[in-house]
């Protein structure tokens, strides 16, 4: 890792480039040309072909390619980004995952948008809020498990009657259901790690980190 950037440590091939921002990185460290969805917390996929081609940016929360020199970024300031890459670079496609995408679905839609056989991809789990620091209502527990009873063992209760959510265990638990076996990352804090990340619940007014994953 450098100072400005996070590498993707997964076994990509060498044609496909992925990354994540830190806060003191700067347009320098960046793709160049990058366009960016305007992100609305739900589960839309777009092409990186759309992107390119509309004249302002698009409400979706991920966005997928298949052509070099494509390039698919998130921003997120403790949401999860969620980089994707097929294992012989053909496919590739990055998500924002905060909990009400991740909860309606927004993993699941990548990686049906990706084509292919899901246990061909490789995903990788950026930079996100920890599960010590994300605490969520009743509402946010409930919409989670209604789809899945099985994901009341990312919440653990505190003293306070309310939900510690873990997303990295969330992200896991959506993607392998949907044939996603080979996940990497995950592990940061965005809210703890004032030093190197931005983080909405720390600072309203913060910055972004961006999540990229481009082919050559």
């Amino acid at each position: 890792m450098s100072g400005v950037l996070i590498e993707v440590d997964w076994p990509a091939p060498a044609n496909v480039v992925a990354g994540t921002t830190t806060r003191n990185a700067t347009n320098d460290d960046l793709p160049p040309d990058l366009r960016f969805l305007n992100q609305v917390h739900g589960a839309a996929v777009v092409t990186s072909a759309q992107v390119r081609e509309a004249a302002a940016a698009l409400d979706a929360d991920a966005v997928t390619g298949s052509e070099p020199g494509d390039c698919c970024a998130v921003r997120t300031a403790d949401c999860l980004p969620v980089l994707f890459c097929s294992r012989g670079g053909e496919r590739i496609g990055a998500a924002h995952a905060g909990w009400r995408g991740l909860a309606a679905g927004v993993l699941e839609n990548t990686v049906a948008a990706m084509s292919g056989s899901a246990g061909d991809l490789l995903a990788w789990l950026g930079p996100a809020i920890s599960q010590a620091n994300f605490e969520v209502g009743e509402e946010v527990r409930a919409a989670f498990l209604e789809h899945d009873p099985a994901a009341g063992r990312h919440f653990d209760e505190n003293p306070r009657g309310r939900w510690q959510a873990d997303l990295y265990g969330l992200a896991r638990q959506r993607l392998r259901a949907c044939g996603v076996e080979a996940i990497y990352g995950g592990g940061w804090c965005t809210y703890g790690d004032e030093a190197r990340f931005f983080s909405y619940r720390r600072a309203a007014d913060a910055g972004r980190m961006v999540s990229f994953v481009a082919l050559k």
